[in-house]
């Protein structure tokens, strides 16, 4: 029998959908509709908004930010306080503006998507404006402000950031000739991405 959810008593949980043996820890806040997936880790002073989607094994650490819009493929990792943006224009929806009134009448007229693929990495601090896809197995360093679509395999770091090298499934910087030292893997260049060499 599959573990049930771990919810700490003080977290506020208030998703139906969370997987077997996902754990959420003390103060952080997953609303309803929220999806997390089996086997995850949400840590404490995490916000998930109704609507985001995390995949299963996602490491969630403490103080992330994710906002509705978001999806995280399975075995994402979320360092501490990653900023997610859904919105490319915001205004207060509570602004007396009868302009600003009619755009957040309806989701489709300011929410924007963001998608991190399988296995992506997202450093302490980033943050990631929307509309981006993130490629699997990409590493995101701490600090970053992503403005722009990252390849499978890169690295980026910086403000904007930028593609500084590629790295492998884990995790370890890859040579020029695309081979690492940490697990030995050797890589080829497959259209944005990498595939086994």
């Amino acid at each position: 029998m599959a573990d049930s959810p771990r919810v700490h008593p003080q977290a506020l949980c208030e998703s139906s959908e969370v997987g077997s043996g996902t754990r959420i820890w003390a103060f952080a806040h997953v609303m309803p509709g929220a999806r997390i997936g089996r086997d995850c880790n949400i840590g404490g002073h995490v916000f998930v908004e109704s609507g985001a989607v995390l995949g299963d094994r996602v490491t969630v650490k403490n103080g992330a930010l994710i906002w509705e819009g978001v999806t995280l493929a399975d075995d994402v990792f979320v360092g501490p306080g990653v900023a997610f943006t859904n919105d490319r224009l915001p205004r207060s929806p509570r602004a007396e503006d009868d302009a600003i009134t009619r755009r957040y009448a309806r989701p489709e007229d300011w929410l924007v998507a963001t998608r991190v693929e399988q296995g992506a990495s997202l450093g302490a601090g980033a943050v990631i404006l929307c509309g981006l896809r993130i490629g699997a197995w990409a590493m995101v360093a701490a600090g970053a402000v992503v403005t722009r679509d990252v390849p499978p395999h890169a690295c980026v770091m910086g403000s904007p950031a930028r593609v500084r090298g590629r790295v492998c499934r884990c995790g370890a910087p890859l040579d020029t000739a695309l081979e690492c030292a940490g697990c030995g893997r050797s890589w080829t260049i497959h259209g944005d991405g990498l595939s086994p060499a």
